[in-house]
């Protein structure tokens, strides 16, 4: 299991296509849950790349201890 970053502002299947989209394109492989607000890193080395990718596209990241 991976680490997650918590993104209350991911609202709907574009924030999710945007996120995964922006992250396929660094080579950050990452599961999204909409439901739960959560995109979890596969590769925990990649944490903090992933939590600013996010952060520029405009989103409020948080980050988790699960």
């Amino acid at each position: 299991m991976g680490k997650k970053i918590i993104v209350p502002d991911m609202h709907c299947e574009k924030c999710v296509a945007r996120i995964t989209n922006s992250l396929d394109g660094i080579n950050i492989k990452a599961n999204i849950d909409l439901q739960a607000k959560t995109v979890e890193i596969a590769d925990e080395t990649q944490f903090q790349r992933a939590f600013d990718e996010i952060y520029e596209l405009g989103f409020s990241p948080e980050g988790s201890d699960e």
